[in-house]
């Protein structure tokens, strides 16, 4: 007996049913319409667009969203000169359509029957798929205790900065440490500065307990994090990582 191949993952229509503004240059898609059964958080999907003359771009986003047939989020940054994060974040309208494929990944994704405390690391966007995960936790009734470090520019640029504050208020749900890397907010008492190992250290466990580690974000910032992590006695194997680069939408 062989293994049969995964099935193709095809294209299919999604329609834009609410949008909501994150950051000056953020925002939120809820989608409907494809004919998936489920998805986990740390999965993404490609996206793609196409003008009237035939032309194709598409991107890949990672889902925002706890699992939801048929309904997804996603949380788009807008790139300055891109072809696709402009018209998502500032020209889509509701009940406009895009092609959607996925869901994608699964050596990322984190999934409700892992006991392992988890560790979040996030730059910039790279927050949208551990929200992602956050979220699934409390769908889920998971009791698994989750740290976020939140690495980014300024509070305003800081998506999901209210939701992530409610979540936050019980430290039983999520414990969230801020690193601003350009200006602090009135009252933070860390100077701005990038993500160093005494950042990690703060919100990582004692020596006994190994969490799973996630880190998102640009190319740059999940290598650096990746090493600091390293450098703190987490084992290779239990950090996984997702980044993009310069050109990512």
């Amino acid at each position: 007996m062989t293994d049969r191949p995964p099935p193709r993952l095809e294209w299919q229509t999604a329609e834009l049913v609410e949008g909501r503004r994150e950051t000056g240059t953020a925002r939120t898609l809820v989608f409907i319409g494809p004919s998936w059964t489920s998805y986990l958080p740390g999965q993404h999907v490609d996206v793609r667009l196409t003008a009237e003359d035939g032309y194709t771009a598409q991107r890949s986003f990672s889902i925002a969203s706890s699992d939801g047939a048929g309904r997804f989020e996603l949380t788009v940054q807008r790139v300055p000169g891109g072809e696709v994060s402009p018209y998502l974040v500032d020209d889509m309208q509701i009940g406009d359509q895009v092609e959607v494929r996925g869901p994608i990944g699964g050596w990322f994704a984190w999934r409700p029957e892992n006991s392992d405390p988890v560790l979040l690391v996030a730059g910039g966007s790279g927050v949208v798929p551990l929200m992602a995960m956050v979220r699934e936790r409390d769908r889920a009734g998971s009791r698994v205790p989750f740290r976020l470090v939140y690495s980014v520019r300024s509070a305003d640029e800081a998506i999901y900065a209210d939701e992530l504050a409610t979540r936050s208020s019980s430290r039983e749900a999520l414990t969230v440490g801020w690193v601003y890397t350009r200006s602090v907010p009135q009252g933070h008492e860390r100077p701005p500065s990038r993500l160093d190992g005494s950042d990690l250290s703060d919100l990582s466990w004692s020596n006994h307990v190994t969490p799973r580690c996630y880190v998102c974000g640009p190319t740059g910032f999940v290598e650096a994090a990746s090493q600091l992590l390293l450098d703190l006695g987490h084992p290779a194997e239990t950090i996984r990582t997702e980044r993009f680069g310069p050109t990512g939408e």
